[in-house]
This record gives structure tokens, C-alpha cells and sequence, in this order.
């Protein structure tokens, strides 16, 4: 866990902004990148360089390769509507995005490991997929024999972040109902993601 930790981050140092918005991020009193050169600070971005800034806040912020964000995108490129609100909507339903805005657990890494280790259910039954897409009205719950591990309780405790309206979280359950898909205004970032720069970076 430590080492998923040191490379979130990383990534917020790399990226200049706290990612996830935690106080004990490192880039808020390191307002450079990491590396040996680093302390020079960050260059000017182009309008390339700000598209392909904002594929990485992406990426970082929901723990996915640039593959599959690529994938993603063509996939709400295809679908009827806004592309921007497509791509925010598929990215939302993820079953780790939703554990994580549940604030069931601490991180978007944690809800991952806790999906890949089988400590999560969709309407009863075991996922241990993280890109597992959730429809509106399915219920996600951490099982009971995993609803007492550390950082699930420390979480909860915590309540470091208030889960959006598209969720309706039941802390004492451990569970969490999807009521609907998300707009992109609606999503609790730290910061400003930049949709649309994804959109025209992979347009191009």
C-alpha cells in the first residue's frame, strides 16, 4: 500500500495540482515536479501539451492505463449525445469509481485492490473486476468479512469526502446504491479535470 501511495503522489507532483485534493499531498509544499530537474519548476504547456496534461488527470485520477482511457473514449464517441458527458458517464460507472465517491474507502487504489481480492458485490453477487460497469439502481456493498479492514473503517470514520447526489451510501451497510448517471459538473474533483481537452486530444 505504500508503494501505491508514493506513486499517487508522484502523480500529483508530476502533474502540479493535488490530484484527489488530500491535505498531506506532497505537491502542496513541493510546487514542482519530482526528479532531479524538478526544482526548476514546470515549462509553459502548448495547447498539445495542455490536451495532453489533462489525458494524464485522467488516467492518475482513475487509476486506468492510457489504453483503456483511449478505449473508453471511442466508446462514448460512438454513443448518442454530448461525447464529453459520455466519456465522464462510462469513466463514473467504473464499479472502482463508485466504491471510491461511495468514501467507503480512502483512495481509487484501495477500491481496486478491494474489487480484485473479491471484497465487493454488485447486487449480491461477487465482481472482482474494477472496470465492471454498474447501472443505475445496483447496489455495490463491501462483504462483511472485509467491511472491518483498517482502511474501510478509517475511511468511514473519517469522512473525508462528502459522496455526491448520484449516490446513496449506507455507511453502516458498507454499501452503496447507484441512482443515476453522473453529470460532468456533478463529479466532487479537487480540481479542474479539463473534459473538453480530452475530447479535442483524442479528436485530433
Amino acid at each position: 500500500m505504500t508503494t501505491i501511495i508514493s506513486r499517487k503522489y508522484r502523480a500529483s507532483r508530476r502533474l502540479g495540482v493535488s490530484l484527489w485534493g488530500r491535505a498531506k499531498d506532497p505537491v502542496n509544499k513541493r510546487k514542482y515536479p519530482p526528479g532531479q530537474h524538478g526544482v526548476l519548476g514546470f515549462k509553459k504547456l502548448s495547447d498539445f501539451g495542455k490536451q495532453f496534461a489533462a489525458q494524464k488527470k485522467f488516467k492518475f485520477y482513475y487509476a486506468i492505463s492510457s489504453k483503456q482511457l483511449r478505449s473508453t473514449f471511442i466508446k462514448a464517441y460512438k454513443k448518442k449525445g454530448y461525447t464529453a458527458d459520455n466519456f465522464i458517464g462510462l469513466l463514473e460507472s467504473r464499479l472502482s469509481s463508485i466504491l471510491y465517491h461511495s468514501g467507503l474507502v480512502p483512495t481509487i487504489y484501495a477500491s481496486k485492490q478491494l474489487v480484485s481480492h473479491k471484497h465487493v458485490t454488485v447486487n449480491d453477487k461477487i465482481v472482482n473486476i474494477s472496470s465492471y460497469k454498474v447501472k443505475p439502481g445496483d447496489i455495490v456493498k463491501i462483504r462483511e468479512r472485509a467491511s472491518k479492514i483498517p482502511i474501510v473503517e478509517e475511511a468511514v470514520q473519517r469522512q473525508e469526502r462528502k459522496s455526491p447526489d448520484y449516490l446513496e451510501v449506507n455507511q453502516e451497510e458498507r454499501s452503496v446504491k447507484y441512482l443515476r448517471v453522473p453529470q460532468y459538473s456533478e463529479i466532487p474533483y479537487a480540481v479542474d479535470m479539463g473534459v473538453n481537452l480530452v475530447v479535442e486530444f483524442y479528436s485530433r
